[in-house]
């Protein structure tokens, strides 16, 4: 599975150094350009390089991490979709205040997959900050959780195959209407650092 980047903040670069680690081959892109990007991807990892977003999307799992406001206009430019995972770790937050937003009754990830036909949109990495998110997955005997929501069951099974190739316990919460709900900020779920340990 090759990985591929919308975004280069700092949520996207603690995915990024994880996956790395466990092997992955990694383009990340942002809208300033892969020259702006280069010194970073080599301090990410050897098997990471910058690219271009038209590069990026071609990955087989894209990782969307840019600031809501940006969605809209950068899922716009993108090519068609043709299957791959759009993993989506936005919140619909206003800032600097930082409250969250009225998207009236659909949840930001299914407003997300309006925007990105032909897309396999899968929910994650949105519920923790990336402080915590760029430690060690593992927490004591146990493994730090990053819930899941979607709409295609094979992409989620994809993408929980991904997160334990890198130490993650993944949880799926179910659709992206239910489960959604949960893991976006304000949600229940949203800024808890949670493990998973074996029974």
């Amino acid at each position: 599975m090759k990985i591929g980047t919308i975004g280069a903040g700092n949520i996207a670069q603690a995915v990024v150094r994880h996956a790395a680690k466990a092997g992955f081959e990694i383009v990340i892109s942002s809208k300033s350009g892969p020259a702006a990007l280069t010194e970073l991807a080599a301090t990410l990892g050897p098997s990471v390089r910058a690219g271009t977003v038209a590069e990026a999307v071609q990955a087989d799992l894209v990782l969307l991490s840019v600031p809501w406001d940006a969605v809209a206009e950068i899922l716009g430019q993108v090519p068609a979709w043709r299957g791959q995972i759009l993993m989506d770790t936005t919140n619909a937050i206003s800032y600097p205040d930082f409250q969250p937003l009225d998207l009236g009754e659909k949840t930001s990830t299914e407003i997300v997959a309006e925007l990105a036909p032909g897309a396999r949109v899968v929910k994650g990495f949105n519920a923790l900050g990336a402080a915590i998110l760029a430690l060690d997955p593992s927490e004591g005997a146990g493994k730090r959780v990053i819930f899941i929501s979607g709409d295609d069951a094979s992409a989620k099974t994809e993408v929980l195959q991904f997160l334990a190739s890198m130490g993650f316990a993944g949880i799926d919460l179910g659709s992206l209407a239910t489960g959604g709900r949960f893991q976006q900020f304000p949600g229940v779920l949203a800024g808890n650092n949670l493990a998973q340990f074996p029974v």
